[in-house]
C-alpha cells in the first residue's frame, strides 16, 4: 500500500512518516532525496542521518532518476521527500527541464519503487497554499509538484496531511484510527 503524506515546513510530517515506517516489518528502506548542493545542505543531511540512527532504517541516497533505483530486497520504503526530488529533476540539468518530462520521471520513479515494496510511504511538501502566483522557475516547480500530488493521491491507498504534528486523513485510515 502507498501512503502519501503532505505537510508544510516543520509540520511533523517526516516524524510521522518515520513512525509509520518503523511500525512495518523489516527491511525498511529510507530513500533520501536531498542533494548536497552546499554546506547548509550537507549539514542538514548529516542532521537527518543522526536523527534516523538506531531506528532500523537502511538509507539509500537517490537525488534523481528514481526509476533506476533498485532496492536490495523487497520490504517497506519511505521516500523523503518528493519536493526535493522534483526540484532536483527540474533544475539539476543546468537549466530548467520541461515540466511534463519531470512529472513523467517522478511518477515513473514512484511506480518503480511501488513495484519493489510491500508498503511505500511518500513525504512531500505542501507548497501550494500561499495563494500567490510566482514567476518563472518557482511557478514551474509548484505546477509539477501539485500535479504529482494529484496523480499520486489518486492511486495511493492513503493520503494525509500533517499539521502541528497531527495527521488528518483524506483517503484511507491511519493506523491510529
Amino acid at each position: 500500500m502507498t501512503t502519501l503524506i503532505i505537510g508544510g515546513a516543520r509540520s511533523g510530517k517526516s516524524a510521522y512518516a518515520e513512525s509509520l515506517l518503523a511500525a512495518l516489518p523489516p527491511p525498511r528502506w529510507y530513500v533520501a532525496t536531498m542533494q548536497p548542493w552546499d554546506e547548509e545542505c550537507r549539514a542538514r543531511i548529516a542532521k537527518h542521518r543522526r536523527a534516523r540512527a538506531g531506528k532500523g532504517f537502511e538509507t539509500l541516497e537517490c537525488s534523481r532518476a528514481l526509476a533506476a533505483l533498485r532496492l536490495p530486497r523487497r520490504g517497506s520504503a519511505l521516500l523523503e521527500c518528493l519536493g526535493n526530488l522534483a526540484a532536483n529533476e527540474l533544475y539539476s540539468a543546468g537549466s530548467v527541464r520541461e515540466e511534463e518530462a519531470v512529472l513523467t520521471a517522478l511518477l515513473a520513479g514512484v511506480a518503480a519503487l511501488e513495484e519493489q515494496c510491500e508498503h511505500l510511504v511518500i513525504v512531500s511538501n505542501e507548497v501550494c497554499l500561499g495563494g500567490e502566483e510566482y514567476a518563472g522557475d518557482t511557478d514551474a516547480y509548484l505546477r509539477v509538484l501539485a500535479a504529482a500530488h494529484r496523480a499520486l493521491g489518486q492511486r495511493a491507498g492513503r493520503v494525509c496531511e500533517v499539521c502541528a504534528g497531527r495527521a488528518v486523513y483524506y483517503k484511507g485510515k491511519g493506523p491510529e484510527q
